[in-house]
């Protein structure tokens, strides 16, 4: 009984858990069309399983799993999210050879994502991580030639360090507490060094996968040398998980030895740095790399105030909707538009709706309301005040200002008079297709934002 009850619990995971094993079998046959469908269906059904149990408050196995809040809505915005992926990763590379193993893999690592913000053991959050891992490199790698292998090799230096940091540091917290499952944490009540130790191998390896500073050297390399679809999905689907991986494990630990305010400070050094590290580049996709590592210390101000405001959950999973939106639209835009700075003069009078889209995006980005960007920054804003992290949200305000100074960069030459062209391109329509979805979340969303979780 048991047994059955935890399967249907966790039957979105193992629908697309199927779905990524009929993909594989697909694309045996070089099927790229079947394995797309497939994919898209699995993401679909998975999504629909999810609904029931948004209420659910319950573990599985031994409470190594959680079907919660956060991994329920995690659910609602990873999968759709990588559906949307799905689209742009057809539209860059149909027809070319692996296609459908590249479709496959990105099912499989938002397997392991759904792992990460499900997570209630220690183990299930490195095998995560793991899953993660494993398939994000070969996606960087894709396109085997120099820029795409030197990005995959740092790219998987960086995560095995990481990672066997991670795995090291975890062990204190099983020695203190007992127990592997992140529900004992309160037992190390008091002992603040074995607390440190263990959130210290925690911040090195979910920071690495979130992109957080001193850990995010790795993101604009495999941003750039990955296909623009990939560097998409890996800037929202894996960075969206780490954080919600964040949640599920800080939310038990108690805040002994000051661990809210070292985690305070890295937000703060990460939302600045990315963003003064974004003023100075001229490629687009590096650009807007650096900019998901400033969001990235954004997401972190709701996992400082876990456990002391109302606001920290509910904020992390609004953000979290807010950046998939807005993040997959401005690349899908660049998939349309070129990599390059100088790709978006005259982009927005020559393609005018996509231009405004772009803007958006961009303005959703800094936090302009009311757009969604604007909702999940005032619920990030709003857990630090009430955490008691004024200063920090004080620093997340003016990085916002700077944030302008940055999507400016992108907007002007938009709308610079050009001779350059911007002809449609192959895979134009489904791109175009998620822009669009893309800016009406954007748009609808923050307008009707009582939906969305709240304290």
């Amino acid at each position: 009984m048991e047994m059955g009850r935890d399967l249907a619990l966790l039957a979105p995971e193992l629908t697309l858990a199927a779905a990524a094993m009929l993909m594989i079998v697909a694309e045996m046959f070089r099927a790229a069309r079947l394995v797309l469908a497939i994919g898209l269906a699995g993401l679909a059904a998975a999504t629909i399983l999810t609904l029931p149990m948004l209420s659910v408050d319950a573990t599985v196995f031994g409470g190594t799993y959680r079907i919660d809040l956060i991994s329920g809505w995690a659910k609602l915005i990873l999968l759709p999210g990588t559906a949307l992926s799905l689209l742009l990763v057809r539209a860059e590379i149909a027809g070319r050879r692996r296609e459908g193993s590249v479709q496959s893999l990105v099912v499989l690592v938002t397997l392991g994502a759904l792992m990460l913000s499900g997570a209630g053991d220690m183990m299930v959050v490195v095998i995560g991580v793991v899953l993660t891992g494993l398939g994000s490199f070969a996606l960087v790698a894709w396109p085997r030639d120099d820029a795409a292998t030197e990005a995959a090799m740092k790219y998987l230096v960086f995560g095995a360090v990481t990672g066997s940091v991670m795995i090291y540091g975890l062990t204190f917290w099983f020695g203190g507490s007992g127990s592997t499952l992140f529900s004992k944490l309160g037992q190390l009540q008091g002992q603040t060094l074995v607390i440190i130790t263990g959130l210290i191998a925690i911040i090195v390896g979910l920071g690495y996968k979130g992109a957080l500073v001193p850990f995010h050297f790795w993101a604009p390399d495999a941003y750039q040398g990955a296909p623009v679809s990939i560097a998409a999905y890996l800037s929202v689907i894996t960075k969206a998980a780490a954080f919600f991986a964040f949640a599920q494990v800080l939310r038990d630990l108690p805040r002994d030895g000051g661990w809210p305010l070292a985690l305070a400070v890295i937000a703060a050094a990460t939302m600045t740095y990315g963003y003064l590290a974004a003023l100075v580049q001229t490629n687009l996709v590096r650009l807007i790399a650096y900019s998901s590592v400033a969001q990235s210390g954004y997401f972190l101000m709701g996992v400082v105030a876990l456990g002391a405001s109302g606001f920290a959950v509910p904020g992390i999973l609004v953000f979290a909707a807010a950046y998939v939106a807005m993040n997959l639209g401005a690349f899908a835009v660049v998939l349309l538009a070129g990599r390059d700075l100088g790709d978006l003069e005259g982009f927005g009078r020559t393609r005018p709706w996509l231009g405004a889209a772009m803007v958006v995006f961009l303005l959703s980005l800094t936090g302009i309301p009311p757009l969604f960007g604007f909702v999940g920054k005032f619920y990030l804003l709003s857990a630090a005040v009430e955490a008691g992290y004024l200063w920090l949200a004080i620093i997340g305000v003016l990085n916002s200002v700077l944030a302008l100074g940055v999507y400016l960069r992108l907007m002007v030459p938009m709308y610079r008079t050009s001779s350059t062209e911007h002809p449609s391109e192959v895979g134009a329509v489904l791109t175009q297709g998620t822009v669009v979805v893309t800016v009406l979340a954007t748009l609808l969303i923050g307008l009707a934002a009582g939906i969305l979780p709240g304290p």
